[in-house]
């Protein structure tokens, strides 16, 4: 079973940063695909960027420029670095992961619990 926790998350003032980080575990052997998700409030769950094996989907135009990702294969960790945040990016920030399982069988995908963020104006 894989399971990912995501951190990093809190309140912050309009024009600050803040750096999410998830962390993936389990029995596992690989994973293919890491993202991150999110869910504003009123709206549905949104794509912010994926990292899968040599490509890196680009981020809504609302996001460009000010939101940077990343993935540490060797700690399973991805990050997620957010500035010049303002309170349309207020919501919950969620980790996905795609991969295979270390026992034989079908694959996962998987999503953590997600984290709040909330930029305060």
């Amino acid at each position: 079973q894989v399971q990912l926790v995501e951190s990093g998350g809190g309140l912050v003032q309009a024009g600050g940063s803040l750096r999410l980080s998830c962390a993936a575990s389990g029995s596992f052997s690989s994973i293919h695909v890491m993202g991150w998700y999110r869910q504003r409030p009123g709206k549905q769950r949104e794509l912010i960027a994926e990292i899968g094996v040599g490509r890196t989907t680009e981020f809504p135009d609302s996001m460009k420029g000010r939101f940077a990702i990343s993935r540490d294969i060797g700690k399973n960790a991805l990050h997620l670095q957010m500035n010049s945040l303002n309170s349309e990016d207020t919501g919950v920030y969620y980790c996905r992961a795609e991969g295979r399982p270390s026992a034989p069988g079908a694959g996962f995908d998987v999503w953590g619990q997600g984290t709040q963020v909330t930029v305060s104006s």
